[in-house]
């Protein structure tokens, strides 16, 4: 883990970054499998997930969650194969479905992509969470267990997230769940025939803790109702937690 450290001046009095001894590049996501008490992350299997994920997708009836995003929605089956071979078999950027561990079933998607092991770079993008899962503990639990993934297993430095800057529930989901926002990056790109205005948020390394313990302590059985609402609000706890150390 790099750490919280003052930037250093070098031998001409210049400002330079803090040291990081003994650097590891990180490792690559492809093929992994992680686990939490509500879902489970899998590599995308066609023949396994994509009958679930498009009936999934299917309780979005007016496509609503398809709008920021730059492809879809399929209206067929096979169309949506189609987009899945062509997508989600490279390794970056690297797909992993949702899997709900009451009924077994894909009802999400999520990616890496921007992999740059060698800095400890990667993004976490083209989320995809059906209504079966938004809004509830387990779309929190899957973006807790993609961040773990990655800092905890992999050896990352930076997770970054880049939102179109007007699809505000991304917005306020990346600050509710740890991510610093950086900035607004201006006509960033453009897709479905319009501009896109990026905003950029970030967890670090060190960072990573804090968030963690923040996670954890809300994920816990106890922190839900029988209705399964949350006793304790994450945005307050997460801000809260994270005023000493930014």
């Amino acid at each position: 883990m790099t750490s919280l450290m003052k930037n250093n001046n070098n031998s001409l009095g210049q400002p330079i970054g803090f040291s990081i001894e003994n650097w590891q590049p990180a490792v690559h996501p492809k093929g992994s499998v992680k686990s939490g008490r509500l879902c489970q992350l899998q590599p995308i299997d066609i023949a396994v997930h994509s009958q679930d994920l498009f009936e999934a997708f299917l309780h979005d009836a007016n496509h609503h969650n398809w709008t920021y995003l730059p492809y879809g929605p399929f209206e067929q089956l096979e169309d949506f194969k189609s987009w899945l071979k062509a997508t989600c078999y490279s390794d970056d950027p690297c797909f992993f479905s949702v899997i709900d561990r009451y009924s077994g079933k894909a009802i999400g998607i999520a990616s890496y992509l921007r992999i740059t092991p060698n800095v400890g770079v990667i993004e976490v993008g083209h989320i995809h969470f059906s209504p079966l899962m938004q809004g509830s503990a387990i779309s929190t639990e899957a973006m807790y267990l993609m961040m773990s993934r990655i800092f905890d297993d992999l050896g990352y430095r930076r997770y970054e997230w880049k939102c179109d800057s007007l699809n505000q529930p991304s917005c306020r989901a990346a600050e509710r769940l740890g991510f610093l926002f950086e900035g607004l990056f201006r006509q960033a790109t453009l897709y479905k025939n319009r501009n896109r205005d990026t905003n950029w948020y970030s967890i670090l390394d060190s960072e990573w803790p804090v968030i963690k313990s923040v996670f954890e302590n809300w994920l816990k059985v106890e922190n839900f109702d029988l209705d399964g609402k949350q006793k304790t609000s994450l945005s307050k706890t997460m801000a809260n937690a994270l005023k000493g150390i930014r």
